[in-house]
């Protein structure tokens, strides 16, 4: 039974570990831009979209050059934010993962 004490710990050290994280992808702030800089999108780490500029020029603009341009913007935001999430996890977790376990 001494394995499963040694693995509940490594557990628990990874759940903290998992926590620490979520407080860094919480602050790490992606910054994305769109339309030769008429939209600014800020996202951080964990996902979620903390600032918008537009360009007031920009809003001068068709609708749908508008709306196609935020929803790239936003898209490529997300995106950015996904894979720095899932990089950071994964340096986590693969330092937990037990032969033949995973």
């Amino acid at each position: 039974m001494a394995g499963v004490g040694k693995l509940l710990k490594q557990a628990q050290k990874m759940q903290r570990s998992i926590e620490a994280l979520q407080t860094t992808l919480e602050a790490k702030e992606i910054e994305v831009t769109s339309g030769g800089g008429a939209v600014k999108l800020k996202i951080n780490g964990a996902g979620k979209f903390t600032s918008l500029v537009l360009d007031p020029d920009f809003l001068k603009e068709d609708a749908k050059l508008i709306t196609d341009t935020l929803l790239v913007a936003m898209q490529d935001a997300a995106k950015q934010a996904k894979d720095y999430n899932d990089a950071e996890m994964q340096k986590i977790t693969s330092a937990f993962q037990t032969p033949g376990m995973f």
